[in-house]
């Protein structure tokens, strides 16, 4: 169950699960009385904005409401704000109003109903943050999808990183998320693959157009340990046979080093799988149906720019062999008959063409393009050590791998980094500041903000100084600082839920920055213990409760990223 904030709407106080969806229930009561009373034309908007001014002198809240109704109700903007006022005012906690500007309403919270938050926000714990927006909406998100031919690099670390944070933000937002990893295991780089660790077992050379790192000769003895006689096999038996153990070797592999990463996953697709059970045959009939599909010099093709890709895409080609467009198109209509609402795919920076000709592929399937599928693109990661650029190049085996990086700088520091920059932006990782235990280490910064919170509270607890919510007397807690505080703490809902809508996991950690900062500044201003043989006093607890409901936020903003939140540094 979670707590009201002290605002009340007609006389009664509504359940929400933060102070922000109180206020819009206020204003918006405000609004439907005045429409009641014919002072304003309009129809009652579904949604009432609610910004935080970055000048705190202009309250608490801010809403451009007023002119959002101006147009349809024939008013000045101002006369429809004050309109507004004049019904807002009868909610109680509401300390202040006034109209700025053009026309915005800024509203000041009473103290002692905006320190309410932290009975909020301590009934909710673990929840607090979380919302409904997507209830009820079933999201496939695919993302790395990497070949099963060697490790996996720094290119699928950030999707690793941010696939699993977006995961957890749109689960926290109310959809039920299936993360999937798609298994390229099809095609001429497996063969490749299996010829390269074939020769490594036999001491031949690597193929010129195979895979030269170290890794191949590793995978090799490890095939030659498991199975001994598979050296002696007739030639193309014994190629099938390489190919096939280095790929359940190199698989398991990954799936080790993305377990130990945090980042797992639902399901794990084998493209191989959409050709044995038919998927491409129905889903080439299924195209078919819909009136998009055509034939020409032999080829089947797909008219994928009826919805706008540069150009006709070759589903069979004149020899009668499928393309990996067929595989595509087959896998998206799979996904659909799944039962997903919308398909995410999260590719690389190299990409950018798979955008018009997937969303082509859900329009000639008869989807909303705009709706049932959505392509993200992520940008590259350069990595800095001792001020030198750290070079890539995964076939001549001097990758920088998702391992390594753990290795270099732990799990927690890697995946926060890679997930605090928005993804279609390239990216330095810079090992050195990471290793740094420095305000100047973002993941750092934000950790210790949790674990100096942790300290003021086994601090306390030895003080035998109340901590217990039923003691909260909110009325204490009127600095300026603690309303700073409070302001950060009631925007995390907020947040998170536009961390989902936008597909922006990054606005997560830029939060949970910002509220550290917030709170060392409360923390240098506020005595939160007292001080010698002073007794302790209900100021102390309700800062040390203010302290705690900081503490729980922090936490689900970092489990929100897969970050550790821990006790002592």
């Amino acid at each position: 169950m979670i707590a009201q904030c002290g605002l009340v709407v007609n006389g009664n106080l509504a359940p929400v699960s933060s102070q922000v969806a109180l206020l819009e229930a206020a204003v918006k009561a405000a609004i439907s009385r005045a429409i009641s009373n014919g002072e304003i034309s309009a129809e009652l908007p579904a949604t009432i904005t609610l910004e935080r001014p970055k000048n705190r002198d202009h309250g608490d809240y801010a809403t451009s409401v007023a002119l959002q109704l101006a147009k349809a109700a024939g008013k000045n903007p101002r006369d429809i704000a004050q309109i507004i006022i004049n019904h807002l005012g009868i909610a109680e906690g509401i300390a202040g109003l006034e109209i700025a500007g053009p026309g915005f309403i800024n509203i000041t919270l009473n103290r002692a109903s905006q320190a309410e938050l932290v009975t909020t926000i301590l009934q909710a714990t673990s929840e607090y943050g979380k919302g409904t927006a997507l209830a009820g909406v079933r999201i496939n998100l695919e993302f790395i999808s990497a070949n099963p031919t060697g490790p996996l690099h720094l290119g699928h670390t950030r999707w690793a990183a941010v696939g699993d944070a977006l995961g957890r933000v749109l689960t926290a937002a109310g959809a039920d998320v299936t993360r999937e990893f798609y298994i390229n295991d099809r095609g001429n780089q497996m063969e490749l693959f299996g010829a390269s660790v074939e020769a490594a077992a036999l001491g031949n050379p690597i193929p010129d157009d195979g895979y030269q790192g170290e890794y191949i000769g590793d995978l090799a003895q490890e095939v030659v340990a498991s199975q001994p006689t598979i050296t002696s096999l007739p030639e193309g038996p014994r190629h099938t046979a390489f190919r096939e153990a280095a790929y359940a070797v190199q698989l398991k592999d990954q799936q080790r080093v993305l377990d130990n990463f945090g980042t797992h996953f639902d399901i794990w697709f084998s493209e191989r799988s959409l050709h044995e059970q038919g998927a491409v045959e129905h889903g080439l009939e299924k195209l078919r149906t819909q009136g998009h599909v055509f034939e020409e010099e032999g080829a089947v093709w797909l008219r994928t720019t009826d919805f706008g890709d540069d150009k006709d895409r070759v589903l069979t080609k004149s020899d009668g062999s499928l393309t990996y467009f067929s595989s595509d198109t087959a896998y998206y209509i799979n996904k659909r008959e799944r039962g997903f609402d919308i398909c995410i795919y999260m590719l690389g920076a190299d990409h950018h063409g798979y955008v018009g000709r997937l969303q082509a592929i859900a329009a000639c399937a008869g989807d909303n393009p705009e709706y049932n599928i959505e392509v993200l693109i992520g940008q590259l990661v350069k990595i800095m050590e001792n001020g030198q650029e750290v070079k890539l190049s995964k076939r001549a085996g001097t990758i920088i791998t998702l391992e390594e990086l753990v290795e270099k700088v732990g799990v927690d520091a890697a995946r926060y980094t890679l997930i605090r920059y928005p993804v279609d932006t390239p990216m330095v990782m810079d090992i050195d500041v990471l290793k740094r235990n420095t305000n100047e280490n973002p993941v750092y910064y934000v950790q210790y903000a949790h674990a100096r919170i942790a300290a003021v509270l086994r601090n306390a607890a030895e003080l035998k100084i109340s901590v217990d919510l039923k003691d909260f007397d909110s009325t204490q807690l009127r600095h300026d600082r603690e309303n700073e505080l409070l302001g950060a703490l009631a925007e995390f809902p907020r947040i998170v839920a536009s961390a989902a809508e936008l597909r922006h996991p990054h606005r997560i950690a830029r939060y949970l920055e910002d509220l550290a900062g917030t709170y060392h500044g409360f923390y240098a201003d506020c005595r939160v213990l007292p001080m010698g043989e002073e007794n302790p006093t209900a100021l102390h607890t309700a800062r040390l409760l203010l302290c705690t409901s900081t503490k729980t936020v922090i936490a689900n903003g970092l489990a929100l990223l897969g970050v550790s939140a821990p006790e002592r540094m």
